[in-house]
């Protein structure tokens, strides 16, 4: 049987969930997982425009240093990421910058450093829908050189390593859930996360990570480190404003350097 019939019209005018289409968005994407992080993020720019606003994705277009660049926000967790990778590249996007918050799990790591993802463990769920978990999730080297750069331009505090995404911020993180309730075979995944030298927890890398390397796109991914659960230190907001300003640095370097590729 013929299933055509039952693919997603991904060629529409706009994309359904995003609600962007073509010559909205640049090549170069920024997403941040809130959708008032994107605003602060345009705030850098030298010029921005809000495109749309439609569920949790909002998205801004601009120039950072003349170079054009977009923002859009992609919702909490790993399936929002999803919509956001398949959509965006619908529409020519190529490279993607996760720009979102994070906690720590090691205890040399503070609020307010920041953490540049080499790779992530796949305990996202969404990416096994796409390619089998053997399958590695890692940050295409451009990006996160462009990122370690601009983190040693602007004289911030950075960690460079491996991230775990998880499909859960509660029991996925071996939180207590509602009324205290925990999964007990939890309880040994931060213990056996840090002896294998994992950075941190978050929601989304590994299946950015994963989708642009089907898709033979190139994704990095930077976040400020809001908590740190070995030392129980917890401080929202810390180093968003830097970890802001790498990305938009990055993107620039970049944008330098493919240029100077085609030369």
């Amino acid at each position: 049987m013929d299933d055509s019939s039952m693919e997603w019209p991904a060629n529409e005018e706009r994309q359904y969930h995003i609600n962007c289409k073509a010559g909205d968005l640049s090549k170069y994407l920024l997403v941040p997982g809130d959708p008032k992080r994107v605003e602060k993020i345009a705030n850098y720019w030298d010029e921005a425009k809000e495109i749309t606003h439609h569920r949790e994705f909002r998205s801004f277009t601009g120039k950072y240093k003349n170079v054009k660049l977009s923002a859009i926000s992609s919702g909490i967790g790993p399936s929002s990421m999803a919509i956001v990778v398949n959509e965006a590249a619908n529409i020519g996007v190529e490279n993607f910058i996760r720009v979102g918050s994070t906690g720590a799990i090691q205890e040399n790591i503070e609020c307010g450093d920041l953490i540049i993802s080499t790779a992530a463990v796949r305990l996202d769920g969404t990416s096994q829908d796409y390619i089998r978990v053997e399958y590695p999730a890692v940050a295409n080297y451009e990006v996160l050189q462009a990122l370690i750069e601009a983190a040693e331009d602007l004289g911030v505090n950075y960690h460079v390593g491996i991230t775990a995404t998880t499909t859960d911020f509660y029991a996925g993180q071996a939180r207590s859930a509602f009324q205290g309730y925990k999964d007990g075979t939890k309880e040994e995944l931060i213990p056996s996360l840090r002896m294998a030298n994992v950075l941190n927890f978050e929601m989304e890398c590994a299946t950015l990570f994963i989708l642009s390397s089907i898709f033979k796109l190139r994704a990095g991914a930077i976040c400020a480190v809001y908590a740190n659960r070995y030392t129980k230190k917890f401080k929202p907001g810390a180093g968003e404003k830097e970890c802001i300003k790498v990305a938009n640095e990055a993107v620039k370097i970049l944008s330098i350097k493919d240029k100077q590729k085609r030369i």
